[in-house]
């Protein structure tokens, strides 16, 4: 009986860590003066919606960017542009796999080193303006 007990809590624990999403591959690199996160999936079952998060390497403040609806093409990519004018940093990012019940699970955490390019990439009004000064 106590078998039969454990073999059932691991398959319900293992359906709650997944929730209904099979992650094939979750990775992020910086290019351009963002952080570009690419990822797929292999399958989908009850599932609602992604929800991006971050947090800086050094502080434990985890931060919604941003929500992804499901595709049927099982392949995705969010650009954070949060991340531009900021000094290189390390920042750590995850996945909410939201389930059509409302139930969160999260995926694993990457790391994306940031390099924050040449100004020339992109500038904002006040930087264009002073060049002209």
């Amino acid at each position: 009986m106590k078998t039969r007990l454990l073999i059932f809590t691991i398959i319900v624990s293992a359906t709650i860590l997944f929730a209904g999403v099979n992650l094939l591959k979750f990775n992020g690199h910086s290019q351009n003066g963002n952080v570009v996160l690419e990822w797929q999936t292999i399958s989908e079952t009850n599932f609602d919606h992604f929800v991006v998060e971050k947090k800086a390497y050094n502080n434990g403040t985890w931060v919604e960017l941003g929500t992804v609806p499901p595709n049927s093409s099982k392949s995705y990519e969010y650009i954070d542009q949060s991340v531009f004018k900021t000094t290189d940093q390390l920042y750590i990012y995850r996945l909410g796999i939201v389930d059509t019940d409302g139930t969160v699970s999260y995926s694993n955490e990457i790391a994306v080193p940031h390099s924050n390019v040449s100004g020339v990439v992109k500038r904002t009004w006040g930087s264009i303006k002073a060049l002209f000064r």
